[in-house]
């Protein structure tokens, strides 16, 4: 179901864990991208412009939003 996952994430973000947790637990392996670091910022801002809360997923290189847009994702 999921290939490639990654998380652009940041600390003390409580849905950023939240999104991380349902990866952990579903044993889907993922890459996280810390946007604290200003390379990794500017490498999310090319990827969506818009983004503007955290964690942002991105499944098989399709955006798919941030924790909730992910359990919307999964339900359907």
């Amino acid at each position: 179901m999921f290939k490639n996952v990654e998380i652009y994430s940041k600390s003390n973000c409580i849905f950023c864990d939240k999104a991380k947790h349902y990866f952990d637990q579903n044993n889907i392996s993922y890459l996280e991208h810390n946007v604290e670091l200003p390379e990794i910022f500017d490498l999310l801002i090319t990827r969506n412009p818009n983004a503007r809360t955290m964690p942002q997923i991105f499944i098989d290189d399709e955006l798919i939003g941030g924790y909730t847009d992910l359990m919307d994702w999964v339900e359907k």
